[in-house]
Order: structure tokens, then sequence, then C-alpha cells
């Protein structure tokens, strides 16, 4: 998966001009399927939800990366072939 920073990613002059960020996808486990999951909100919503899939016993908080800021020119997802994604929304309140 590939997060480009650029201020216009769909017009692509020369590749070098992209400031590729890779996320790092973990070597294949025999019998196990990789599924890469990513939250976006705020600092304090992305932390709680890591924390509340913790307290489900779905994710130790410390296999999470740490908090990637995202720029002003957004992020590009470049999946691998055959790759499909799910989304949800929901909204939680504010304390």
């Amino acid at each position: 998966m590939l997060c480009f920073t650029r201020q216009d990613p769909w017009v692509l002059q020369e590749p070098r001009d992209l400031n590729p960020q890779r996320l790092t996808n973990p070597s294949a486990q025999p019998g196990r399927e990789p599924l890469r999951h990513l939250v976006i909100g705020s600092p304090e919503g992305v932390r709680g939800a890591i924390n509340y899939l913790h307290l489900l016993q779905y994710a130790e908080q410390r296999e999470w990366s740490r908090l990637v800021t995202i720029p002003p020119s957004g992020i590009l997802i470049t999946p691998e072939q055959g790759e499909v994604f799910s989304y949800l929304l929901r909204h939680r309140q504010l304390t």
C-alpha cells in the first residue's frame, strides 16, 4: 500500500515528483491472510478505537503503528491485485 503526498496526485507529470510513504506489509505466513486496518479520525478518536479493540482482545495496542498525520493533499491507497475493502463510519460521543 502506498500513501502519496503531493498537491495533486491525479496529475502526474513525472513519477519522481511523488513523495510516497510505503506502509510495510508483513511477510506472508502459511495458512494466514493479512488484513490491514485503517482508523482515521482525531488523535483522541483513533486512540479510543485502538483501546476499544484492545478491550475486545482483537488487537494489542502495541501492534498499531504510531499516529500518522494526513497531509493536506490527502492519501491515495494502492491495493494489491485482487484486494477489496469495506468502509464503516461510526460517530463517537465527544466528552
